[in-house]
């Protein structure tokens, strides 16, 4: 909201860190305001007018100055997220920093954690989200509601996000983190608000559906003792028959649309590893061509290992562990752990347990989740003693 007046992003976020600040000084003593929102956003727009007036340099301040002195000392907070977001991926905005921009602006994500979710170094997404920041202000670029007609450009960057913050909350299935916590159910809910919003857009229900049957199997991916257990051992009747029959009802109602998409596919890939309780067996056949499409719309390169993994299924452990040496030079996959443990997976099945045993150990450096941690290392033992 503070940044709706002056376009200055960058400014808002430092004033209403004040504002923060200010409040855990003073909130202890004199108790939490009736409308704390609304005093944590008089609080920093304060703090932006009194930086305004100390730099006195260029009519630019006078200006800033006089619109946040038209906001309301206590307004209304509206839930406005979503709207924000559709704002945060307009097209003067370079598209490859629309979804981290959204991330960090609306969701309040870190640059390291928005910078790891898209393989890319800390330093360079800080550099890319402060461009995009200053290129709001200097362009003038309007936080508003857009308009219908120009919801669908935007559409794409919006999703990206949305998947952002599922993934987040998904990568911690017991919550055991504070700070990712309820994300998978929050991303849910911007899924099905965007769905509401835009029932004609396939590619909405696509990501809905892959959301819901990734959520389907929560349950099923910790033990009772909370350890880690893969996709394939998992017991299929700990999924959740209700976000799978949602999910296949979106899938099924986004097909009929004749356009396919990335989000579309994802979640085709996982309603085949679904029909595993019902069919009992992995139909790894239909898994590769979802891939092999998948692979040819994006370049992709998590695409490009979740296809060598299910390659490998197919054609045999030679041809999967070939694929990842053809990308291995790819920068990007020395600190993704997920490419270590498919690439440690297919060198202990090949007898290379030497080769093995590194890349579980690449792996295990690179992974923070305890339980995952655990399991791989219990990989590597085995492989160790072989």
């Amino acid at each position: 909201m503070l940044a709706a007046r002056t376009r200055d992003v960058a400014g808002a976020e430092d004033a209403l860190a004040e504002a923060f600040a200010a409040a855990l000084a003073e909130w202890p003593d004199s108790g939490v305001p009736r409308a704390p929102e609304a005093w944590l956003l008089t609080v920093a727009r304060r703090r932006m007018i009194d930086a305004a007036r100390r730099r006195r340099t260029s009519e630019e301040s006078a200006d800033v100055v006089q619109l946040l002195s038209e906001v309301e000392a206590q307004p209304e907070i509206p839930d406005d997220r979503l709207r924000l977001m559709f704002a945060c991926a307009h097209p003067a905005i370079d598209e490859g920093v629309r979804a981290p921009l959204i991330l960090q602006v609306v969701l309040g994500f870190d640059a390291a954690t928005i910078a790891s979710a898209f393989l890319v170094a800390p330093a360079t997404m800080s550099q890319r989200l402060v461009r995009a920041k200053n290129r709001i202000r200097q362009a003038g670029i309007p936080f508003r509601v857009p308009g219908r007609e120009e919801l669908a450009e935007r559409l794409d960057a919006v999703l990206e996000a949305i998947y952002a913050i599922f993934a987040e909350g998904w990568a911690d299935p017991a919550g055991t983190q504070a700070q990712t916590r309820g994300l998978a159910e929050e991303a849910i809910w911007l899924g099905r608000l965007v769905a509401s919003l835009l029932p004609g857009e396939p590619e909405v229900l696509g990501l809905l559906a892959l959301m819901l049957h990734a959520e389907a199997r929560r349950a099923a991916r910790r033990d009772a003792q909370g350890e880690f257990v893969p996709l394939g051992e998992q017991d299929p009747e700990r999924w959740s028959t209700t976000h799978i029959d949602e999910a296949e009802e979106l899938l099924l109602t986004a097909s009929r649309m004749s356009s396919p998409g990335r989000f579309q596919l994802e979640a085709a890939v996982q309603s085949v590893h679904a029909a595993r309780r019902k069919a009992g067996v992995t139909d790894w056949a239909a898994i590769v061509a979802l891939y092999d499409a998948l692979y040819s719309l994006t370049g992709s390169i998590v695409v490009a290992i979740n296809r060598a993994v299910a390659i490998a299924e197919v054609e045999g452990a030679g041809v999967g562990l070939a694929i990842l040496d053809s990308i291995q030079g790819d920068a990007r996959l020395a600190q993704y752990q997920p490419f270590w443990a498919a690439r440690a997976e297919l060198l202990a099945r090949l007898g290379d347990l030497k080769a093995a045993e590194a890349a579980y150990e690449q792996a295990i450096g690179l992974e923070a989740d305890g339980a995952v941690r655990r399991y791989l290392q219990k990989r590597a033992l085995h492989v160790r003693r072989s």
